[in-house]
C-alpha cells in the first residue's frame, strides 16, 4: 500500500487549501472533509490497483515458497544435493521469468489504467456538457410548451369563431334557399300573370281585329254601293254671283263630294290589302282545322329537287365538322366543327365561296341555326354555352351561360327575342335575348340531344328513347312519344305539320303533329347506319323527302309518299357523315363529315 499511497503531508496541504478556499469554515468541518476525500481516493485507487495487488501478493508467496525450498534443500542429504540444486535453479529461472512477465503485465496494466482514466475524464467532461445542453434543451422545451399552449388557446378561439361563422353561413344559405324558392314562386306567378294578361290581350286584339275587319267590310260595301255625282259643277259660274252663304254652302258640298270620291278610289285597295293580310295571318297560324291548313299561304319552295351529283367538294374546316345549315334566303351556308369556329359560305351558281369566320367559342360547335330574318346566327358549344352573332361581326354579340355540361342544341323559339337550349346536364332553358338572361329552366329525365320549337311548345329528343313535348308557357311536359332508339336529332317541316327524328337504331321516323297520334312512319334502307349520337337528318322544304348521312359516307334520300329510298349519293365522303342541310329553295343539299369535308349536291 505504500507504493500507491499519497506522499506525506498531503492531507495537511489539502486541509490548508480548503481552509484558504473556505475562509470562515470551522476546523472540524474541513477535517471531516479531508478524511472523506482521502477515503474516497483510497477506495478509487484500491479498485483500480486491485488486480495489481493480487498479482503482487501471488509473486511474494511464490518468492517465499522458493526461499523455503532453498532452506530445506540445505538440510537434505549430500547425495541428493546436486539434483535438487539443479532443479531449484531451474525453478528459480522460471520464477524470474514469471516475475519479469508479471512486471511487464503490471506496466501494461498501469498504462491501460492511465488511458482509461483519460477516457473517463473525457467522458465525464462530455457528460457535463450534455447535462448543460440538456438543461438548455429543457428550457427550450418549456418555452415551446408555453407556445403550444398559447397556440392551442388561439386555435380554440378560432374554432369557436369558425363554428359561429359556419352557423351564420348555414343560416344565410337557408335564407338564400328560401329566398330563391320564393323568387322562383314569384317568377312563376309573374309568368303566369303575364301569360294570362297576354292571353287576355290576344283575345282583345282578336276581337278588335274581327270588329275592325267587319267595320272595314261594311265600309267597303257602303262605299262600293254609294253613288257619287260629279256633273253638278257646271252651274258653278251662275252660283258665284249669288250671296256669300250660297257660295260657302256650295264649297262645302264640293269638298264633301271630293272626299267621298277620294275615299272610294284610294282607300279601297288598302282596305282589301288589310283584310287579306288579316285573314292570311289567321289561316297561317291555325294548325287545328284541316280546311284552314289547306288554305294556308304557299311557301317559297314549290317542289324540292332531288340531287343527283356533287357540284363541289372542299375541305371546309381544320378539324371535323359537326353542324351545317342554310339561311332562310338559301344563299348563305354556315358550318361549325370541333375547330371552335363557324364559317359562312356564299352559295351561288352551284359553288360555295368562303365569306366570313365567326369565332369566340372556346370549344367545338354542336349546333347552328339562323334566325328567321337571316341576320343572326345562333350556335351551341361544348363549352357549356350558346353564342349569338350578327353576320357583320365576328365577335359574339351574346354568350348565354348557365348549363353545367355541353350544350347540344340551340334554337330560336316562335319569338325572335327568345332562344331555347338543350344540354347534356338534363335541362332545357328558355332565354330572353333582350335581357341576356335565362327566364325558365325545365328539368328533364334524360340527356337532351336535340330540340325544335313550333309555336307555343318545345319538342325535345332524348337518350332514353323518348320524344317529349313541352308547353313553353307553363314549362310542363304535355306528351311523350316513343322512339326506336336513342334520339340523335329532330327536324320539323316548314309548315310545322311533321316531325322527323333520327335514332341510333338506324331508323328515321316521321310523326304527323296535327293529330298528335302515336302512329308513326319508319324509314330504313339497306346500308344506312347512324354514325354517331349526334347524326342529323332533315326534311325537304316541300316535306316530300327525307335526307340523312350514313356511317359509310353516303347520303340517303327517302320519298315520304312512297316510303321507299329515292336515291343514294356516295363516293365523296371517306368517313361518317355528321349532318346534312337542305336549302329552303329546294335546289341544294350540303353534307359534312368528321374528316373536315363538305359536299354541295344538286341536280343542276
Amino acid at each position: 500500500m505504500a507504493a500507491v499511497s499519497d506522499p506525506p503531508g498531503a492531507p495537511e496541504r489539502s486541509g490548508r487549501l480548503l481552509a484558504g478556499r473556505g475562509g470562515g469554515r470551522s476546523a472540524e468541518t474541513w477535517k471531516r472533509h479531508v478524511v472523506r476525500q482521502l477515503k474516497n481516493r483510497d477506495l478509487r485507487q484500491h479498485t483500480m490497483f486491485q488486480d495489481l495487488i493480487r498479482f503482487y501478493t501471488q509473486l511474494l508467496e511464490k518468492n517465499s515458497l522458493a526461499k523455503g525450498i532453498l532452506s530445506s534443500s540445505t538440510r537434505c542429504s549430500s547425495s541428493d544435493s546436486s539434483s535438487s540444486i539443479s532443479s531449484l535453479l531451474h525453478q528459480n529461472d522460471q520464477l524470474k521469468k514469471t516475475t519479469g512477465e508479471l512486471a511487464y503485465q503490471v506496466v501494461e496494466l498501469q498504462q491501460q489504467i492511465k488511458i482509461k482514466e483519460c477516457v473517463l475524464e473525457e467522458r465525464h467532461a462530455r457528460l457535463v456538457e450534455e447535462q448543460c445542453r440538456l438543461v438548455g434543451v429543457f428550457g427550450v422545451r418549456q418555452e415551446l410548451q408555453q407556445q403550444v399552449e398559447q397556440v392551442q388557446k388561439k386555435n380554440r378561439v378560432l374554432k369557436m369563431e369558425y363554428d359561429a361563422l359556419l352557423e351564420r353561413q348555414r343560416g344565410a344559405e337557408t335564407r338564400l334557399r328560401e329566398a330563391e324558392d320564393k323568387g322562383g314562386h314569384l317568377l312563376e306567378d309573374m309568368i303566369h300573370l303575364k301569360q294570362q294578361a297576354a292571353d287576355r290581350m290576344n283575345s282583345l286584339n282578336e276581337r278588335k281585329s274581327r270588329a275592325r275587319a267587319l267595320k272595314l267590310q261594311r265600309d267597303l260595301q257602303t262605299t262600293v254601293t254609294s253613288k257619287v255625282p260629279i256633273d253638278s259643277c257646271s252651274s258653278a259660274p251662275a252660283s258665284r254671283s249669288t250671296s256669300p252663304k250660297n257660295e260657302e254652302r256650295g264649297e262645302s258640298t264640293e269638298r264633301r263630294r271630293t272626299r267621298l270620291f277620294r275615299s272610294a278610289s284610294a282607300s279601297s285597295p288598302r282596305i282589301l290589302t288589310s283584310i287579306r293580310k288579316l285573314f292570311e295571318k289567321r289561316r297561317g297560324r291555325s294548325v287545328c282545322s284541316l280546311e284552314e291548313d289547306l288554305m294556308g299561304p304557299v311557301g317559297v319552295c314549290l317542289a324540292a329537287r332531288v340531287p343527283v351529283r356533287a357540284l363541289q367538294v372542299l375541305e371546309a374546316h381544320e378539324q371535323g365538322i359537326n353542324a351545317v345549315t342554310f339561311s332562310p334566303s338559301s344563299d348563305l351556308l354556315a358550318t361549325g366543327g370541333t375547330d371552335r369556329v363557324i364559317k359562312l359560305w356564299e352559295v351561288r351558281a352551284g359553288s360555295m365561296t368562303h365569306r366570313a369566320t365567326l369565332d369566340g367559342s372556346t370549344e367545338g360547335i354542336t349546333c347552328i341555326e339562323f334566325d328567321p330574318t337571316g341576320s343572326r346566327v345562333l350556335a351551341a358549344s361544348y363549352d357549356k354555352s350558346a353564342l349569338l352573332w350578327q353576320l357583320d361581326n365576328s365577335v359574339p354579340k351574346l354568350t348565354l351561360t348557365g348549363h353545367s355540361r355541353k350544350v347540344t342544341a340551340a334554337r330560336f323559339s316562335s319569338s325572335i327575342h327568345r332562344v331555347v337550349t338543350g344540354s347534356a346536364d338534363r335541362t332545357i332553358r328558355l332565354w330572353d335575348l333582350q335581357r341576356a338572361a335565362c327566364v325558365q329552366v325545365v328539368e328533364v329525365a334524360s340527356y337532351c340531344s336535340d330540340l325544335v320549337c313550333p309555336e307555343n311548345c318545345i319538342i325535345s329528343g332524348h337518350y332514353d328513347c323518348k320524344i317529349r313535348v313541352w308547353d313553353s308557357r307553363a314549362g310542363s311536359c304535355i306528351q311523350e312519344l316513343p322512339a326506336q332508339g336513342k334520339v340523335t336529332s329532330l327536324d320539323i317541316s316548314p309548315d310545322h305539320r311533321q316531325l322527323l327524328s333520327c335514332c341510333r337504331d338506324d331508323c328515321l321516323q316521321l310523326v304527323d303533329l296535327r293529330w298528335w297520334s302515336n302512329a308513326r312512319v319508319c324509314f330504313r334502307a339497306e346500308g344506312f347506319k347512324c354514325g354517331s349520337d349526334s347524326t342529323k337528318a332533315v326534311i325537304s322544304p316541300d316535306s316530300c323527302f327525307l335526307a340523312a348521312g350514313s356511317a359509310d359516307g353516303a347520303v340517303y334520300i327517302w320519298n315520304v309518299s312512297t316510303g321507299n329510298l329515292e336515291t343514294r349519293l356516295s363516293d365523296k365522303h371517306s368517313s361518317s357523315i355528321s349532318a346534312v342541310s337542305w336549302s329552303l329553295s329546294g335546289e341544294y343539299i350540303v353534307s359534312v363529315d368528321k374528316s373536315r369535308w363538305a359536299v354541295l349536291w344538286s341536280d343542276l
